[in-house]
Protein backbone atom coordinates (compact mmCIF):
# COMPACT_ATOMS: atom_id res chain seq x y z
CA UNK A 1 0.00 0.00 0.00
CA UNK A 2 1.17 3.64 -0.54
CA UNK A 3 0.64 5.97 2.58
CA UNK A 4 1.93 9.18 3.20
CA UNK A 5 2.38 10.51 6.43
CA UNK A 6 2.48 13.83 8.49
CA UNK A 7 6.31 14.16 8.32
CA UNK A 8 6.39 14.79 12.21
CA UNK A 9 4.82 11.47 13.09
CA UNK A 10 8.36 9.91 11.35
CA UNK A 11 10.34 11.75 13.35
CA UNK A 12 11.08 14.82 11.14
CA UNK A 13 11.42 18.12 13.38
CA UNK A 14 9.19 19.92 11.52
CA UNK A 15 6.63 21.13 13.97
CA UNK A 16 6.29 24.99 14.28
CA UNK A 17 8.38 24.47 17.75
CA UNK A 18 11.11 22.48 15.88
CA UNK A 19 9.87 19.16 17.29
CA UNK A 20 8.22 16.46 16.15
CA UNK A 21 5.37 13.53 16.99
CA UNK A 22 7.41 10.45 16.30
CA UNK A 23 5.03 7.41 16.93
CA UNK A 24 6.32 4.21 17.57
CA UNK A 25 3.01 3.13 16.39
CA UNK A 26 3.01 4.48 12.83
CA UNK A 27 6.29 3.18 12.15
CA UNK A 28 5.08 -0.25 12.78
CA UNK A 29 1.71 0.43 10.94
CA UNK A 30 3.76 1.30 7.44
CA UNK A 31 6.12 -1.43 8.09
CA UNK A 32 6.51 -3.08 4.43
CA UNK A 33 4.47 0.04 2.66
CA UNK A 34 5.56 2.59 0.60
CA UNK A 35 5.96 5.53 2.58
CA UNK A 36 6.15 9.49 1.57
CA UNK A 37 6.66 11.86 4.00
CA UNK A 38 4.65 15.60 3.81
CA UNK A 39 4.65 18.79 5.83
CA UNK A 40 2.55 20.98 4.13
CA UNK A 41 3.42 23.82 6.68
CA UNK A 42 7.23 23.22 5.53
CA UNK A 43 6.08 22.76 1.92
CA UNK A 44 4.04 26.33 2.17
CA UNK A 45 7.81 27.80 2.78
CA UNK A 46 7.22 28.15 6.97
CA UNK A 47 10.36 27.98 8.66
CA UNK A 48 11.17 25.59 11.34
CA UNK A 49 10.65 26.76 14.65
CA UNK A 50 7.80 29.41 13.91
CA UNK A 51 5.02 30.65 15.63
CA UNK A 52 2.19 28.69 16.55
CA UNK A 53 -0.74 28.82 14.29
CA UNK A 54 -4.27 28.49 14.43
CA UNK A 55 -7.40 28.54 12.33
CA UNK A 56 -9.06 32.03 13.39
CA UNK A 57 -12.72 32.95 11.79
CA UNK A 58 -11.56 30.16 8.49
CA UNK A 59 -8.10 31.68 8.25
CA UNK A 60 -4.47 30.66 9.63
CA UNK A 61 -2.97 32.93 11.63
CA UNK A 62 -0.56 33.52 14.19
CA UNK A 63 -1.59 34.99 18.11
CA UNK A 64 -0.78 38.54 16.85
CA UNK A 65 -3.44 38.25 14.05
CA UNK A 66 -0.99 38.29 11.17
CA UNK A 67 -1.93 35.14 8.67
CA UNK A 68 -0.12 32.92 7.33
CA UNK A 69 -2.89 31.66 5.54
CA UNK A 70 -1.78 32.00 1.90
CA UNK A 71 1.39 29.47 2.88
CA UNK A 72 -0.83 27.16 4.93
CA UNK A 73 -2.96 26.49 1.60
CA UNK A 74 -0.23 26.63 -0.49
CA UNK A 75 1.46 23.87 1.23
CA UNK A 76 -1.87 21.94 1.67
CA UNK A 77 -1.95 22.07 -2.12
CA UNK A 78 1.83 20.91 -2.63
CA UNK A 79 0.82 18.03 -0.44
CA UNK A 80 -1.87 17.19 -2.31
CA UNK A 81 -0.38 17.13 -5.40
CA UNK A 82 2.18 14.49 -3.74
CA UNK A 83 -0.44 12.16 -2.13
CA UNK A 84 -2.33 12.13 -6.23
CA UNK A 85 1.51 11.96 -8.12
CA UNK A 86 2.11 8.98 -5.27
CA UNK A 87 -1.69 7.58 -5.73
CA UNK A 88 -1.34 7.26 -2.34
CA UNK A 89 -3.98 4.40 -1.04
CA UNK A 90 -3.96 6.10 2.69
CA UNK A 91 -2.80 9.58 4.47
CA UNK A 92 -1.80 9.60 8.37
CA UNK A 93 -1.80 12.96 10.26
CA UNK A 94 -1.83 14.27 13.45
CA UNK A 95 -5.06 15.90 14.66
CA UNK A 96 -5.14 19.62 16.06
CA UNK A 97 -2.76 21.27 13.50
CA UNK A 98 -3.90 23.83 11.51
CA UNK A 99 -2.94 21.71 8.76
CA UNK A 100 -3.31 17.89 9.27
CA UNK A 101 -6.14 18.06 11.43
CA UNK A 102 -8.40 15.31 11.10
CA UNK A 103 -10.97 15.15 14.12
CA UNK A 104 -9.88 18.04 15.92
CA UNK A 105 -8.39 21.42 16.31
CA UNK A 106 -7.55 24.66 18.22
CA UNK A 107 -10.58 26.97 18.63
CA UNK A 108 -7.94 29.62 17.44
CA UNK A 109 -8.50 31.33 20.48
CA UNK A 110 -4.88 30.59 21.39
CA UNK A 111 -5.73 29.15 24.93
CA UNK A 112 -5.41 25.76 24.28
CA UNK A 113 -9.02 24.80 24.29
CA UNK A 114 -9.53 21.68 21.10
CA UNK A 115 -12.50 21.87 19.21
CA UNK A 116 -14.23 19.21 16.21
CA UNK A 117 -12.97 20.30 13.46
CA UNK A 118 -10.10 19.96 10.68
CA UNK A 119 -7.18 21.74 8.95
CA UNK A 120 -6.37 22.98 5.86
CA UNK A 121 -4.92 19.93 4.31
CA UNK A 122 -7.27 17.47 5.39
CA UNK A 123 -9.97 19.54 4.24
CA UNK A 124 -8.64 19.13 0.75
CA UNK A 125 -8.22 15.13 1.37
CA UNK A 126 -11.78 15.10 2.28
CA UNK A 127 -13.01 17.12 -0.58
CA UNK A 128 -10.92 14.90 -3.05
CA UNK A 129 -12.37 11.82 -1.51
CA UNK A 130 -8.50 10.62 -0.32
CA UNK A 131 -8.95 8.23 2.46
CA UNK A 132 -7.74 9.46 5.46
CA UNK A 133 -7.02 8.71 9.22
CA UNK A 134 -5.92 10.38 12.55
CA UNK A 135 -2.59 8.67 14.26
CA UNK A 136 -5.36 7.91 17.38
CA UNK A 137 -7.35 6.14 15.09
CA UNK A 138 -4.15 3.48 14.03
Amino acid sequence: MRIVVSACLLGENCKYNGGNNYSEKVSRFIEGHEVVAVCPEVLGGLPIPREPSEIVNGKVCHKDGSSVDDEFRKGAQLAMKIVTDHRAELVILQSRSPSCGVNSIYDGSFSGKIIPGQGIFAELLKKAGIRFIDIEDL
